[in-house]
This record gives C-alpha cells, structure tokens and sequence, in this order.
C-alpha cells in the first residue's frame, strides 16, 4: 500500500480560461528509445593508484527505483543522513569495481560482499590494496581487497559511521583511520508526542550578515539530540590484520586524518551551541594534533559559531579554516586565516595567511605566505617548492605563486596574474606524482628545474587539451602535445618525466571515450590503447553536433553546440527545437565571448538529460551561451533582462538563418537558475513556443540574501531582485510553461514552494501551465521512476505545443 502511494505524482492544470483540474496519475515512461538508453549500463568511471601503475574500473549501479528514493531519512544540520545505516542519504551503489595495470596487461575482479552494496573505494597509499565501504539494509561496513588477486573481505564487524561524510581513511599502508559508531549507545531520540512547548529564536541588534537560505537544518530540540546521537563517534584504528583499536574519546568528527608517516592525527571537532540558521560546516569547532594514542598534543583553534559570516563573494570565517596535512612532510600540519575577519568589504593590504607547524607541535606556527586576495589552493612539491593559488571573485582575478616552505622569510615568486574568466589564457594545473609517502605532489624533471601543466585547452575552436613543460628559472612553458581536430583527447597524468609518457582519454563524435597511453620521447609519438568500452547506447548514434558561434547586438560573440536528430536532412524543412541554456556572469565583454565546450566530444545522454528529445524528431542547442556582463563598476544583474533577451535572440537568429530550425516552433529550457532564466525569457519575450522549467526559484523576495552570483541583498538592490523576478510578471508569460519540481529539493534557494507559487500565480492569472511534483526527489532527481516521468512530461509538452504548426497547436 505505501508503495503504490508513493508512486504517485500530482499533476496540476490551468486551462486557457482559469478552468483547473487536478489529477493523479502513476508514473510515465517516455517514448522509445528513452526507457532502454535510461537503463543501459552508463561508461565505468576510472581511478588511479597513487603510483599510477594500476587503475581501477568502477562499474555504475542502475539507477534507484522511487521505493529507495523515498526511503526515510532525518534532515541534520544541512545534511540527509539515512537512520537505518548511520550514513548519508546520497550514497550510491555501484555494481563493481574491477583492477587493471596501467598497461591494460592483467586484470582482476574485486570479490563482491555476499549482501550490500559498495558505495565508495579507497586506494592505499602503497597502491596494494583498496578498501571500500559496503552498504547493507542496517549498516556501513569497511571492507578491504588485494589489488593484484581481487581478493576481499570484511575487516571489522563494527559498523562505521559515515554521517558526516567519507569515514575512513588509509593512516598507513597497513591500517585505516576510521570514525565508528559509538557502542551501546541506546536508542535513537523520538520526538514527543506532545509538544513541551514552542520553539523560540530570537536577535539582538549586532553586525549585519544575512545567512543564505540553507535547507535541511536542525529546527528543534529533538534534531539537536538526533544530531548528537547521529554524528557522534568514536574514533579507531582498523588493521589489515582485523584489529579494531579505539583511539580518543568520542566526539563529533568532521576531519579525522593521519599524518603522511602516520604518526599523528589532525582531528576537527563540532562542539555546542548548535544553530537552527545554519548547517554543521559553520558549527563551533575545535582542531587539535593528537598522537597516535588519542593524546591531544596540541589544540591549533577553537572557532566560534560562523552564523554571521553572510553569503557576499569573498565572505569566509574567521580563524583558522582548512586545515590539511602537508602531502610532502611528514608529519605537518596547515591550515589558513583571514587577515580581514573574513570580511571582504574591508580595505586591507592582505586577506589570507598560510600558516604551518610541524611535529611535535611544541614552536609558534610559521607564516608561509600572505595573499591579497583569497586563499585558493596549495599543491606541494618538495622541501624547497609549493605552488600557491590565490583569487577574488568579485574583480575575477587570479594568481598563482611558487614559495619555498623550507625559507618562510624567503618571498614568494609570482607565475601568473590573470583573471580566470579568461580560459583562453588558462596555463592549467601542475601535474603530480606520488611522493615519498604516497600523496600526490607537483611531478618535476629529475633536476627539479621544470614541471607539467595540464590544461583544458580552451580556443576559439573549441576546447583542445594540451601537455606543456613549464621551465621555473625563465618561467617560459613549451607545448609539448595538443589534442587535435577530429578528435577531443585530454591528459589525464603524468606517467614518465623523462620519456613524456602521459595517460589520456580520447574520443571523438563516433568513438567511445577510452583511455590510452601516449609516449613522446625520440620522436616516437606511440598511442596505446588500454581499455575498450563500449558504447552504452548506440540508439543514439546518429544524432550530428556542431559547435556555431554569433553575435549579440553589443558585438558580444556567443557560442552553442547544435544538435541535429538521427537521419535529418536540411532539404525536408526546418525543425522544432529546443534551447537549453544556463546564464552565467562576466565581468568583461571579452572574456563573455570566449568560446565553450568542443564539438568533438562524444555524447550520450543520461538522467533527466534534455538530449534525449533528439531521439523524438527535434533539434537541440545545447549550451547557447546566455552571458550577463557587467564591467568596470557595473554589476552584471543590472542589466540581467535585456542582456539575456539579447543572447536569447541572437541564437534564435542563428539557428533559423541556418535553415535548421522554425522561427515558430522553438521551446527553451533549463534546470535551477536554467529554470530561472526560462520563465524571465517567457516573460520579457515573444522569441519561444512553450517553456519547460525544472526546480527553479521565480521569487527572488524569498532568497533575500543574494542568490547565484548576485552578492547585494535584497534591501540594497530592490529594484534588481524585483525586476529579476518572473513571478512578478507572471501576467506577461503569453506562451505554456511546464514547471517540475521536486518535492525534497535540497539545494539553497529552490524550495518546492517556488514553483507552487509561481503556478498559483500563472494559474490566477489565466495562464496555460501544468505543475509536476515528483515525490521524494531532491534538486537533481535520481528515481528511475521519477526521471522516467519527466522525460515523458517533456515530450509531451513538446509535441503538444512545439511539434505541430502554431494554426494546430492546442
């Protein structure tokens, strides 16, 4: 009985003359062939060892049927946690993992657990073994298997607890740091059937910080005790050999991990008082280095609630944040602290300082570098080498220095100063390899004069990847490889400094994305092949991609990726389309008209993907970029409705003077702040047919402080929040509309009562609307029944209001 319940969507109308129906209806499945591309078994996602000598293929589960989704779960503090295993809500099955060598010589399948299902791997940092984590109906489970047998077994009968995220750890080659749930522990706080009394917050008059709107968080008495009761764990060390030995007292772990020669433990702790105004990351916490043995050897911070830290660009806590091991040490610790209170409205010199302290943690820590801007990363090298990365959202720039740790007084040299909206520009990420302890570390020539950059390779072509050498005496790079046209192929690691010998994954409009070997030394440019996948759904073969640019009328160039159906052919007429775009913010005209995406990547759809409409008869322009600038001291959302009216206009232009698509026959599309932009093109526009809009916000009034990449408050910009808000002209959308939206949204800002009181809106004022609201979903749906049913609500709006001439359209 629960279950047919449960698989049941409220479908709401608004006929052209305010007439409303209200129907229940059991899932949909879409058309053929959308069922059988769902279920087809997706590509295997790929890891390396550390040493890079072995890889692991890791097998995707079917998608969770709507009874799995909709199983119960408790909303903790910004989190789900499913009460059953102690885990989180999200976890993923996969069906298997399987190990291979690098040079595809041998492979192995990795024993499955006789019951459960593995949700996540771990590789070891000696590369011999891999653990992973099993679900069962009431448990996590740490489980562990020999790389070169697949051999594996269960290590401990004590359930771990993966609450607040991944819980175990490797602590050496030979055991993993691992947070348990605390023995004996009774049983799980009830709410009481009567109420003790009402639930009170209050203010006082203090610094002004407006909190995001975050979902999920802890509301009352009884989710604090769940929280207690859930999160706290006891910390243990996990042998290959099955002993268990806890270590410490219990607590709160949100960072739990051992120093690279495993000898001590970083362990960051949430304490009391929680907050109902936001989730567990900006709880008070305390980060300490114990020993080995649980001994506390030093207490690096203790942190206040972060409830005032606002949702502005640039805005972080105070006092130390991000604490880590440094990967090439052995055992030191880092962490990093505003200069600026984490204020980025303030005016100072420097914002962020790198500090670090190494064992035993007796000294003052040492200032590794300050930075104008904020802290963005660091990669590691060696005693003498580090690589910094610093940027600033607001001005897009972005920085990347080399410092020598082993000298902190020594300054800081600088590589690059450039803003990051510029990806022409981009030189990419230092490769690494693994270090003396299996960390990851910048991979340098045996002299330690040059390095390897990474990048993506983006162009006015399209995105072509490329290997450089980067010399850091003349800070000069020499390419050393660049993907080339028919093809889209990208580095993935380092394999040999001397011999150039790299990993990529290469594909092409036909060819199934596989991994090869590629070796440039001598001259002798070798390609091998490692894997051989397959092509998941080859129903969609036919389809033809395109990468097209034209310009705004500003001169702004826009770019998209044209998408045509199997067998189309120009000469039997234009087609109905669908445009799904994402708008996204710039600071510079120019970089707004960099060129995105390649036209040569292999392309299958997945999910709610609107690429599917291509198997049922219609065009799809994929991506057409919808960019909202705003220079100098401008601020982008400004001028958000004309802007994007204006790209939306200039590749309706494009694809009808391409004789591809009918002016009269075009829909537009989007998921989040997609949907978002859909309903504001609806309404500010005549351009499009029929709009479908999923889980989107329509009312900014109720995201008051700043949403995407708007920092001002709606009391500071009332006239941008108001004008940006399509709810407010609800009366002026002329076209139907199809809202879905799912009804456990998780994601800030996208409540389920966005698209509620949008549709209450539309239907009041006579509009042609049709609201989904798929039961247990979050912000990106993952039932197979629930993506099943909105791939046939999108094809059936389509075909009803797009496919047919506009005299036969209802």
């Amino acid at each position: 009985m629960r279950r047919r319940s449960l698989a049941r969507v409220a479908l709401l109308f608004a006929a052209p003359f305010g007439v409303v129906a209200q129907q229940p209806t059991s899932y949909k499945q879409p058309p053929a062939p959308i069922p059988q591309m769902l279920d087809a078994e997706p590509l295997p996602l790929v890891t390396l060892s550390a040493q890079r000598d072995r890889m692991m293929l890791v097998r995707r589960a079917a998608l969770p049927s709507i009874e799995e989704i909709s199983a119960p779960y408790l909303a903790l503090a910004g989190d789900r946690v499913n009460p059953r295993t102690n885990g989180s809500w999200y976890e993923t099955a996969v069906r298997g993992l399987a190990i291979r060598n690098i040079d595809g010589s041998h492979e192995v399948q990795v024993a499955p657990p006789p019951r459960g299902s593995i949700i996540s791997s771990l590789w070891s940092p000696d590369g011999r073994n891999v653990a992973f984590l099993v679900r069962t109906d009431s448990a996590l489970n740490i489980w562990v298997a020999d790389a070169a047998t697949g051999k594996s077994r269960q290590l401990t009968r004590w359930n771990v607890n993966g609450a607040a995220g991944q819980p175990c750890s490797w602590a050496t080659t030979a055991s993993l740091l691992c947070r348990m749930v605390i023995h004996n522990r009774g049983s799980a706080p009830r709410a009481p059937e009567i109420p003790a009394g009402p639930v009170v917050q209050e203010t006082e008059v203090t610094t002004t910080a407006g909190n995001a709107t975050f979902q999920n968080l802890l509301q009352n008495p009884t989710d604090e005790a769940r929280f207690d009761y859930y999160y706290a764990a006891q910390l243990a060390s996990v042998g290959l050999d099955g002993n268990v030995t806890a270590i410490g007292k219990p607590g709160i772990y949100v960072v739990s991990r051992a120093s690279p020669d495993g000898r001590w433990i970083l362990v960051q702790a949430l304490h009391r008082p929680w907050s109902y105004q936001v989730p567990r990351f900006r709880f008070p916490t305390r980060t300490d280095v114990w020993s080995a043995d649980g001994r506390v050897v030093r207490t690096l911070a203790d942190v206040g609630l972060q409830d005032r830290v606002g949702g502005a660009s640039g805005a972080v806590a105070t006092g130390l944040r991000q604490p880590s091991w440094r990967a090439d040490a052995p055992a030191t610790v880092v962490w990093v602290e505003a200069l600026d209170n984490g204020d980025p409205a303030k005016v100072v010199p420097k914002r962020d300082r790198v500090l670090s302290l190494a064992a035993p943690y007796t000294g003052e820590p040492q200032a590794l570098i300050e930075v104008e801007n904020r802290f963005g990363g660091i990669t590691w090298g060696r005693d003498n080498l580090a690589v910094v990365d610093e940027f600033w959202q607001k001005t897009r720039k972005a920085r990347t220095w080399t410092i020598d740790p082993s000298t902190p007084g020594v300054p800081p040299k600088l590589l690059w100063d450039r803003s990051f909206e510029d990806t022409y520009a981009n030189p990419g990420s230092f490769a690494t390899t693994a270090g003396r302890f299996g960390l990851q570390v910048v991979f340098t020539t045996r002299d330690g004069s040059k390095a390897f950059l990474i990048a993506q390779g983006a162009s006015p072509e399209g995105d072509r990847p490329f290997l450089d050498r980067f010399d850091f005496g003349s800070a000069k790079t020499e390419r050393l490889w660049r993907s080339d046209a028919p093809r889209y192929e990208e580095p993935i690691v380092l394999l040999d400094a001397d011999k150039v010998r790299f990993l990529t994954r290469r594909e092409s409009l036909s060819e199934v994305p596989n991994y090869f070997i590629r070796e440039l030394s001598a001259g002798d440019r070798t390609l091998v092949a490692v894997t051989q996948f397959k092509d998941p759904a080859p129903q969609f073969a036919g389809v033809t991609k395109q990468l097209i640019t034209y310009k705004r009328n500003d001169g702004v160039q826009l770019s998209a990726t044209l998408y045509l159906p199997p067998g189309y052919d120009k000469s039997k007429g234009p087609l109905p389309f669908l445009f799904w775009a994402y708008p996204q913010e710039f600071k510079s005209a120019s970089a707004a008209s960099q060129v995105t995406g390649s036209p040569y990547r292999f392309t299958r759809p997945s999910g709610m993907s609107h690429l599917f409409m291509l198997t049922q008869g219609y065009g799809v322009l994929d991506n057409p970029t919808m960019p909202i600038v705003g220079e100098g001291d401008k601020e982008p959302n400004d001028a958000y409705v004309p802007q994007l009216v204006a790209s939306a206009k200039a590749a309706v232009d494009k694809v009808v003077e391409m004789g591809v698509a009918d002016r009269e026959r075009i829909a537009v599309g989007g998921h989040s702040y997609g949907a978002f932009m859909t309903a504001n093109l609806l309404a500010h526009s005549n351009l499009f047919r029929a709009g479908i809009a999923r889980s989107g916000a329509y009312n900014r009034t109720l995201t008051p402080f700043g949403f995407q990449a708007e920092d001002r408050n709606y009391w500071k910009a009332r006239d941008v929040y108001m004008t940006m808000s399509p709810f407010n002209y609800a009366d002026s959308i002329g076209v139907p509309i199809l809202l879905i939206h799912g009804m456990a949204d998780d994601n800030t800002g996208t409540f389920p009562v966005q698209s509620e009181r949008f549709f209450a809106a539309l239907k009041g004022n006579g509009k042609r609307a049709r609201l989904v609201m798929l039961p247990a979903e979050p912000h990106g749906y993952r039932a197979r029944e629930s993506l099943g049913h909105t791939l046939w609500e999108m094809t059936e709006w389509l075909d009803k209001y797009v496919k047919p001439p506009r005299s036969r359209a209802n």
